[in-house]
């Protein structure tokens, strides 16, 4: 092979052929099928002229800097200013600035919104066939986005903490510590969305936000505690600011959990899942009779939150829900599932020293203890309602094989 034949064979794999990262987003991925009709009429209506920049390439330039993990647009911009390929990927023939990108984003946020949840759509039959059991399962937790503002720069908190210690200098009774939390700005100057947050054990200013993955870790939403959320959702009432940064909260996690489980189902009314998964921040009362009825879970592991052990469990059950022998005060083993003609269902406790044996009449269950709690041969009994106490029996028997599988499974850093 001659050299210019060389030359021409180079040339045309520079020209012609995509790098394969690009070669399978395009082949896997169908961009008009994610954007929605009414994205591309605002997005071409809106200055009534053709555009020099296509809709497809913004939305492409938006995913770049997830793959390749840029953290501003600047990077994004020289990256595309000196790679032919990347150009021809997102359909420019010429690189937008970084203000256009901008107004992009600000300008069409509600059709942004749009394509994410249309991509949920098109991806929860893909995580179906990966795994069912996990895709059916809803995960929720509440977390905060730091955002880059100049509060967020440790040096800035460094200098109000100098400020407190010299306080207290004068004052011996003043705790530096607690009083640098009173002179922090509730909110930064530059948006006033990123507030003042103690987020995971320490001083941030972050937007916060519910998240809801499945059991894949795949997000299915995310919704952000902005005035906006609190306007749509009157109900939720918005906690004081207090002296204690461990306690204070804008807006308790138990409080955003149906909320936001509502606005997810509003924009997937076709989704539906089985399990819902969540700390024990999320455990309280009001819950579990909306995630068993309302929101359609069949079952949902929170764990029991100890803070509310003592007044929320009778005498005769332990924190799981698990009856206890009057005697020795152990749990009774879990024997079955019961359920009847006009009867509901219930759970059936024996005792764990009662063994099957065989009778004239089949097979029945005998009790060995040695200081026996019932004047029954086949020894205690106990039915259990799970209907009425959904706390104490959300859908699964807590403290079970399956419990633990699940929550371990999900959370493997949390204790219960």
């Amino acid at each position: 092979m001659s050299l210019f034949d060389t030359y021409e064979d180079v040339s045309a794999k520079l020209a012609e052929d995509k790098p394969k990262l690009f070669r399978l987003l395009d082949e896997h991925i169908v961009w008009d099928e994610l954007i929605p009709a009414r994205f591309y009429q605002a997005f071409y209506q809106r200055m009534g002229r053709p555009r020099k920049y296509p809709l497809e390439g913004f939305i492409k330039s938006m995913v770049l800097p997830k793959i390749f993990g840029y953290v501003d647009d600047s990077v994004l911009l020289a990256t595309l200013r000196y790679s032919r390929e990347i150009r021809k990927f997102c359909g420019f023939t010429k690189v937008p600035d970084g203000a256009k990108l901008t107004r992009f984003k600000q300008d069409f946020l509600p059709y942004i919104m749009e394509v994410f949840e249309r991509m949920v759509e098109l991806t929860e039959p893909i995580c179906r066939k990966m795994d069912g059991e996990l895709a059916g399962s809803l995960i929720y937790d509440a977390t905060g986005i730091e955002s880059y503002v100049a509060v967020n720069n440790p040096k800035f908190f460094s200098s109000k903490l100098r400020q407190a210690k010299f306080i207290a200098k004068t004052n011996p009774d003043v705790d530096p510590y607690r009083t640098v939390y009173g002179l922090l700005p509730d909110y930064a100057a530059a948006n006033p969305a990123v507030k003042q947050q103690y987020i995971n054990g320490h001083f941030c200013y972050a937007q916060k936000a519910g998240v809801l993955t499945n059991g894949l870790g795949i997000v299915r939403h995310i919704a952000f505690f902005d005035d906006d959320f609190k306007k749509s959702h009157p109900e939720i009432s918005i906690e004081k600011r207090t002296n204690n940064p461990d306690v204070d909260k804008e807006i308790g996690d138990s409080r955003t959990l149906l909320p936001v489980l509502r606005d997810f189902y509003d924009s997937q009314p076709s989704l539906r899942y089985e399990t819902f998964l969540g700390n024990a921040a999320f455990d309280s009362y009001e819950p579990y009779g909306a995630l068993l009825g309302e929101c359609g879970f069949q079952r949902a592991v929170i764990p029991i939150n100890p803070r509310g052990v003592s007044s929320a469990c009778p005498a005769e059950l332990n924190e799981h829900g698990i009856p206890l022998c009057p005697r020795d005060g152990s749990p009774l083993a879990f024997h079955s599932i019961c359920r009847g003609k006009n009867r509901s269902m219930r759970l059936k406790f024996i005792c764990p020293k009662a063994q099957r044996i065989k009778s004239p009449n089949g097979v029945t269950w005998r009790c060995h203890c040695d200081q026996p709690c019932s004047s029954s041969n086949y020894g205690r009994c106990v039915y259990i309602y799970p209907d009425a106490d959904k706390r104490l029996h959300p859908g699964i028997l807590r403290d079970s094989d399956l419990w633990r599988l699940l929550f371990c499974a999900l959370f493997p850093f949390d204790t219960f």
